[in-house]
């Protein structure tokens, strides 16, 4: 890890995708903020760990990067290099505030994702949380989902953290590294000439990917028309279930929703998750989602409340192999879970059988077009939708092993996504052996915080006891 620069080819356009996340965030409940809290064993050098991130913004483009709108093209964004960029902006250093501890490194990083970010920089921000009782630091890492997913958030980590407990990575001058740029455009016309030419670039790469299957679709057609009718209509009913309209929530009791979150965590063992899961037929993300609902259940009869099914959010990867690191590559499907069943190896059995069939869905081959259509929708009707739905959920596959940051541990790398108008967000990400669950709850629609977390840790509770 910690490895040297290598040339990437910088993005020049947010994709359609990443467009939505950017324009509906007038309502800052639909920020696409995600955090990662990184709990240390003792804090870092600061001055080491100030070359550290100088070295890693020069390898990743993006990280030195502002988005800005293209004259005359509303629904485009483009990445520019952000000629007055601030390293002391961007990465910070505070004391952690009495009694300093964990709580109130998750009390900062809830306070730095509710700010949202300054536009006109570069969108990421670090912490440094110094001062806890025990003598341990934390780094509390910001970003917008446009730079990066989950995935790709641990690919950035490899240059950020090392596998060794001494620093293996040379601390260079900045000039050393060589960050590739996105050219500069001078003037509305030299801009509006360059979107078009991004807009050619689009319908030829599509006519591209789509002729190859041109013809042998027409053969199949005239031979089979049968079958093509079916497959057509196959995948319309594909992209309905994808973009169709949500007008309520499916929890009677988690309906409000507000600005005011808390973060809290949890941490389980990654293979006995795994092994529960695997004894009722299912994998560890199916486990995971398993708990999660059994937690809803207990939370929703502690107040009184029946509840059978829930509608979910949960991205899909989209990363190939030949994508670089960083940058978004997911598409979030929504789907009802079956949050009433009792039994955790039965709710495991079913969301296994779920998520077979959303993995197979036809639309996810045509998500950027989906999402260029739905650019073109108001925005409120797109924030509407997310607003009911009742929780996301996220699984990403972290690092086996330990890492440090300029010779400090790692004790737990824990991730927060947005709650993107739902009610609440849990995610996991495996480190070391570890589940580390961050859970970020919107506290109007999930007003006993403390009730919830207890329900949801029995959630886990009753999944692992299956591996027993």
């Amino acid at each position: 890890m910690g490895s040297s620069p290598t040339q990437r080819t910088p993005r020049t356009y947010l994709s359609q995708n990443d467009a939505i996340m950017w324009t509906i965030e007038s309502d800052p409940l639909l920020r696409s903020t995600i955090v990662g809290v990184v709990l240390l064993d003792r804090p870092p050098d600061w001055d080491r760990l100030v070359a550290r991130v100088e070295h890693v913004t020069r390898m990743v483009p993006e990280l030195r990067e502002k988005v800005v709108p293209v004259p005359l093209h509303p629904t485009t964004f483009r990445w520019e290099p952000d000629p007055e960029f601030d390293m002391s902006y961007h990465l910070r250093r505070v004391a952690a505030p009495a009694p300093a501890t964990v709580r109130e490194v998750l009390d900062i990083a809830r306070n730095q994702a509710q700010g949202g970010f300054d536009r006109t920089r570069p969108l990421w921000e670090f912490t440094l949380v110094e001062g806890l009782a025990d003598g341990t630091a934390a780094l509390v890492m910001k970003a917008h989902h446009v730079v990066t997913d989950g995935i790709g958030a641990v690919q950035l980590a490899v240059h950020l953290f090392d596998l060794e407990g001494s620093p293996t990575q040379p601390i260079r001058p900045p000039s050393d590294d060589v960050a590739p740029t996105a050219p500069e455009i001078h003037g509305v016309a030299a801009s509006l000439r360059e979107v078009i030419a991004h807009d050619i670039d689009g319908i030829v790469g599509l006519a591209r990917t789509a002729l190859p299957s041109v013809v042998p679709s027409l053969l199949r057609a005239i031979r089979d028309p049968i079958h093509a009718v079916t497959d057509t209509v196959q995948l319309v009913q594909s992209i309905g279930r994808t973009v169709a309209p949500v007008s309520s929530t499916l929890s009677p009791v988690m309906v409000d929703r507000h600005r005011d979150t808390r973060f809290e965590l949890i941490e389980v063992p990654l293979d006995a998750l795994r092994s529960a899961a695997g004894h009722a037929g299912g994998t560890l993300n199916d486990g995971f989602l398993a708990a999660i609902t059994g937690g809803l259940r207990r939370y929703h009869e502690a107040l009184g409340a029946e509840v059978d099914d829930l509608l979910m959010a949960m991205p899909v990867s989209l990363r190939t192999s030949g994508d670089e690191a960083g940058g978004n590559h997911v598409t979030v499907m929504r789907f009802t879970v079956p949050a009433g069943v009792p039994e955790p190896d039965e709710r495991i059995r079913r969301l296994h059988d779920i998520g077979r069939r959303i993995r197979h869905e036809r639309s996810l081959a045509h998500t950027e077009a989906i999402a260029g259509v739905l650019n073109l929708m108001p925005h409120g009707v797109i924030g509407a939708m997310l607003k009911h739905v009742d929780f996301l959920a996220s699984n990403v596959a972290g690092v086996p092993v330990p890492l440090y940051l300029e010779g400090m541990r790692v004790n737990g790398y824990y991730p927060f996504g947005p709650t993107a108008g739902s009610s609440l967000n849990v995610t996991l990400m495996s480190y070391a052996g570890t589940c580390c669950i961050g859970v970020n709850i919107d506290t109007a629609a999930v007003t006993d915080t403390e009730l919830f977390m207890h329900c949801l840790r029995e959630g886990f509770d009753e999944v692992l006891a299956l591996a027993e």
